[in-house]
């Protein structure tokens, strides 16, 4: 973090709320006075798979738009995460690119999931964490394939997949937070997906933003 702000760049971080307390404040001590840094005020439990990853990512960029006005890009990076080019490059290359960096390709033809669910993803709700919970999770999912309980996909929108990791620009957030806020059904259908941070943004963005950016 320390190394990112020393070149300009802010920090939003949200700190999964599984880690200790006492783990939490020494974070914050270590980065206190740092103008750079930026804390989500609610710290979520993150679990593989979940929901939980994406509704923290949404809270960190609403973070990440109301502390840093001037922020050009987000720029999503876990806390494992260092960047191996200089600040200057990154700069630079975003400036002469006006376009989105996320990978966003089709969900049913792609083949990009090479192994374990695909459409079931998608079609049957997941209440359960899998790997958590891995008895009840398949349990869910025998019952409502026995019962026909298929879903729809929402209305409008062509599912795409990619990696969770992505840089987008101030404008592109700005959309996406208000399409989630104008389509909670949207919202809804996602909560119940399973491994929602590789299709979620990556729909969104896709269906927001002119495929030339």
């Amino acid at each position: 973090v320390r190394a990112l702000t020393a070149s300009g760049d802010r920090v939003v971080i949200h700190h999964d709320g599984n880690a200790p307390a006492a783990d939490h404040a020494r974070l914050r001590e270590a980065l206190a006075g740092d103008a750079g840094v930026a804390f989500v005020p609610r710290r979520l439990r993150c679990g593989w798979g979940e929901w939980s990853l994406v509704a923290a990512t949404l809270a960190a960029a609403r973070t990440a738009l109301s502390a840093f006005p001037d922020a050009s890009h987000l720029y999503l990076i876990s806390g494992d995460c260092r960047p191996i080019k200089s600040a200057a490059h990154v700069h630079a290359a975003l400036a002469a690119d006006p376009a989105d960096h996320v990978e966003t390709v089709d969900f049913f033809t792609s083949g990009w999931i090479k192994t374990g669910l695909s459409k079931e993803r998608l079609i049957y709700r997941h209440p359960f964490n899998e790997r958590r919970r891995p008895g009840l999770f398949y349990a869910a999912l025998g019952v409502q394939k026995r019962l026909g309980l298929a879903r729809p996909l929402p209305e409008g929108l062509a599912i795409r997949i990619g990696s969770q990791w992505w840089c987008l620009r101030r404008a592109t957030v700005e959309r996406l937070l208000a399409f989630v806020a104008d389509r909670p059904d949207v919202v809804r259908f996602f909560r119940r997906t399973w491994i929602p941070d590789e299709t979620f943004f990556q729909t969104l963005v896709h269906h927001l933003v002119p495929g030339a950016e």
